[in-house]
């Protein structure tokens, strides 16, 4: 069988742009991901209790060996979305993007659960 092996593990350069490291500099991928959870942290909001975290995942979570690399997500935590998510591939600008998104969409649907009375 002649196939080409996806990378699977991602670091962010100084840029913020995903990189990706072969096998054997896996330990690399550890030493980088144990130590950037601020540089991971696309975004994180509270709204109404909820919270809002958008992170780089550094792991491709596109299991289906085509298409781009999945490395964002979006998850809510609390509220009637708890355990919402959004997965991206692309860019830190996409996933803000992601991010502002989600956040509305949170912000609406708790509007839309719990008016506020005029």
């Amino acid at each position: 069988m002649d196939y080409e092996v996806r990378p699977t593990h991602y670091i962010l350069d100084d840029q913020q742009r995903p990189v990706p490291l072969p096998d054997e500099d896996l330990m690399k991928w550890a030493r980088w991901f144990g130590q950037a959870n601020e540089l991971r942290t696309v975004g994180w909001d509270i709204y109404a209790g909820c919270k809002i975290s958008t992170v780089f995942l550094g792991l491709d979570h596109n299991f289906m060996d085509n298409g781009p690399p999945i490395l964002w997500e979006t998850m809510v935590f609390g509220g009637p979305m708890d355990q919402y998510q959004q997965r991206c591939s692309g860019t830190w600008e996409q996933a803000e993007a992601m991010h502002a998104a989600v956040v509305e969409k949170v912000k609406a649907k708790m509007e839309t659960d719990h008016p506020v009375a005029k």
